[in-house]
């Protein structure tokens, strides 16, 4: 049986998962409507990963014996200046998550909760790639500087993301 305080805080983390999810993929729209479809595909694939970590935060509540509680989704931003600014968003929003996986973690050591420390050391490893993802993003767009040739052959090489 998992306890309430643990509970709760997992119930937090699916609330925060969801809503990651639900920006992303307003992300992707905005791509969508300024004719980048690489970035929307990156965009959607990174949208499915946050939708999936979610159900396994569900998933593993579930079968500890709490109780799924889901909590209203804030609309997320739909516009942006460029390229640049959302790729941007998207690493600060990584770093967020980062943060808040890691005070999970420690409510699972408070709590003594060890199969939750397991489980979220998937977590843990899968946000240091996720920032290392976002942050080459950053710095490749910040390299371009708004060459539109280059922007293109970037949009070209995350579309062929989920491909391999």
């Amino acid at each position: 049986m998992i306890t309430k305080t643990m509970q709760d805080a997992i119930n937090d983390q699916i609330h925060k998962e969801l809503y990651s999810s639900y920006l992303y993929l307003s992300m992707a729209a905005y791509f969508e409507d300024n004719n980048l479809p690489g970035f929307a595909r990156w965009m959607r694939v990174q949208e499915s990963e946050e939708r999936q970590h979610a159900m396994k935060l569900y998933d593993f509540l579930a079968e500890r014996g709490g109780r799924v509680l889901l909590k209203a989704i804030d609309a997320p931003r739909s516009e942006w200046k460029s390229t640049l600014e959302v790729a941007e968003e998207v690493a600060a929003h990584e770093a967020k998550v980062t943060a808040s996986i890691h005070a999970l973690y420690e409510t699972a050591l408070k709590e003594k909760d060890y199969p939750a420390q397991v489980m979220l050391q998937w977590f843990i490893t899968e946000q240091v790639e996720e920032e290392k993802n976002a942050a080459e993003i950053v710095a490749n767009l910040k390299l371009i500087e708004a060459h539109g040739t280059a922007v293109l052959m970037l949009d070209h090489r995350l579309g062929k993301r989920g491909e391999d």
